[in-house]
């Protein structure tokens, strides 16, 4: 199963669980454990977890990142033990690649640990793209639930309407990092990306599943992802001919809060940025298929989001 369809199945699993009823006629409502209380479960499991394993380091080549043998390096954790013969292994807690960021989602902040074996070369990515990664998913237990790591995997980076994305402490991860800057063709049917960003991720699970579960991540589980990002792809949720991660004109990753005409729907899905009863399709007036470089009036401000344009001039 794949990680855009396991989301959809949580979502449904979510929404049934709270209209569920009893032999007896009763009914019930599911109540989530405290998001707090969770958070502070989960990372002491992470940094834990980030103590005790260390990672294959040794068989990648710092000293030139983006060098070809780099390109097929697939991140292996591992515990440190006397059985395993690494007891002289550096722990993923104390890998100079191992960073965090803070995402404060509801009233907390989470703490999101990522290990950045390679940023990559290519675009850098947004949060409201598309892109194809390949990756790993596992439970701390290395208990596998999803992956693509052959072939790669295409889905969105948020949710948008129908349109199902990734997990947010999964997302919030993957815009660290940088695409391919170029690949060859192998001759047999495969290719060899290059210069792509490497990494991993630990998410706490209200950055994960929290508490909807399935028969292999169990609720409140954190979990944790490797991967490859590969290549991006735009996407135009309101079909304007603009792609989606332009329309967050401020540039800080949320999209939500760009709304040109004020009208309660943000620019990336509304199909008439400034409402003057013109699409922004049809403000491409040179109909060179981007409506980002059209200024009727000359004043700076391109038509699409111009409420006066002057076009009877």
């Amino acid at each position: 199963m794949n990680l855009r369809k396991i989301t959809f199945a949580l979502l449904v699993v979510l929404v049934t669980a709270f209209s569920c009823g009893t032999d007896d006629g009763d009914t019930f409502t599911f109540v989530p454990r405290d998001s707090q209380e969770v958070y502070d479960e989960n990372i002491a499991e992470i940094e834990a977890f980030l103590a005790t394993h260390t990672y294959n380091y040794d068989e990648f080549d710092f000293a030139n990142p983006y060098s070809l043998a780099n390109d097929t390096f697939k991140i292996v954790f591992d515990t440190i033990s006397e059985a395993n013969n690494n007891l002289d292994a550096i722990a993923l807690l104390d890998r100079p690649e191992l960073l965090f960021k803070t995402v404060t989602q509801g009233d907390v902040d989470y703490k999101l640990y990522y290990l950045n074996v390679r940023e990559g070369l290519g675009q850098a990515t947004h949060p409201l793209d598309a892109v194809n990664v390949t990756y790993n998913g596992t439970l701390l237990d290395g208990t596998e639930f999803d992956g693509a790591d052959v072939d790669g995997l295409t889905f969105n980076l948020s949710s948008v309407g129908s349109s199902f994305g990734v997990v947010d402490g999964f997302r919030e991860a993957l815009i660290e990092f940088r695409m391919r800057d170029g690949y060859t063709e192998n001759g047999d049917g495969t290719t060899t990306n290059h210069n792509y960003g490497i990494g991993a991720v630990f998410i706490p699970s209200g950055l994960g599943y929290f508490s909807t579960g399935t028969a292999s991540i169990p609720s409140y589980s954190p979990i944790n992802f490797t991967f490859g990002l590969l290549t991006r792809i735009d996407t135009d949720y309101d079909l304007d001919s603009i792609p989606s991660h332009l329309e967050d004109l401020d540039g800080d990753g949320d999209g939500l809060n760009e709304d040109t005409d004020g009208d309660g729907v943000a620019n990336f899905i509304d199909n008439d940025d400034d409402n003057d009863g013109v699409l922004t399709i049809d403000e491409d007036i040179n109909q060179d298929g981007d409506p980002t470089n059209d200024d009727t009036d000359g004043d700076g401000i391109p038509n699409y989001l111009d409420y006066d344009t002057n076009l009877s001039n």
